[in-house]
């Protein structure tokens, strides 16, 4: 489909899955050198990430690692909230493990920045975050980002995990609103 109708937008494709796959996999080879020993707690976050942290994580050779979930909101319809909520937390013990934070998309950073808050007070041995995509020109907080995807302009977009008002998450490709 080289363009879709999700509710009251039109969206044409950005980005093709074989490229979205590529970064993946370059991402996954990049961790599993500089994480091997130790043990990583991979840190989904809900509902985005999802496709991404599948993804990702079939291509981690690291047999010591495991993935949990937790589920924060921070947008309504197209548009950033700007404030985040935790919906689902953590379960597991974090005192001295390495995380990993996978996300979907990093455009403001707001969310990133909450949830390194909360996580930081938890006093895990360090902290890495992993997106798929990154805005930076929707940057307003300083968040260090230690495995990017690809980076992409400050278009709306819907597929491969990502929603417009919980429609479009289970398109294989990126689209962008036309």
């Amino acid at each position: 489909m080289k363009k879709v109708k999700i509710h009251d937008k039109e969206f044409e494709i950005f980005i093709p899955y074989e490229r979205i796959r590529s970064a993946v996999e370059k991402i996954a080879d990049t961790m599993n050198m500089e994480l091997a020993g130790k043990n990583p707690l991979f840190v989904c976050i809900l509902n985005g990430s999802f496709m991404f942290a599948a993804e990702l994580y079939k291509r981690i050779a690291i047999i010591d690692s495991e993935i949990t979930f937790v589920k924060l909101a921070s947008y309504q319809g197209d548009k950033t909230t700007g404030k985040v909520k935790q919906l689902i937390g953590l379960n597991e013990d974090i005192k001295g493990r390495t995380l990993v934070i996978l996300e979907d998309i990093v455009d403001t950073g707001i969310t990133i920045d909450n949830i390194l808050t909360q996580l930081n007070g938890m006093e895990p041995a360090e902290i890495q975050i992993a997106t798929l995509l990154l805005k930076p020109d929707a940057l307003i907080k300083d968040v260090q980002l230690d495995y990017v995807g690809l980076e992409i302009p400050n278009d709306f977009i819907v597929g491969y995990g990502l929603d417009y008002n919980q429609q479009g998450r289970n398109l294989i490709d990126i689209y962008k609103v036309v």
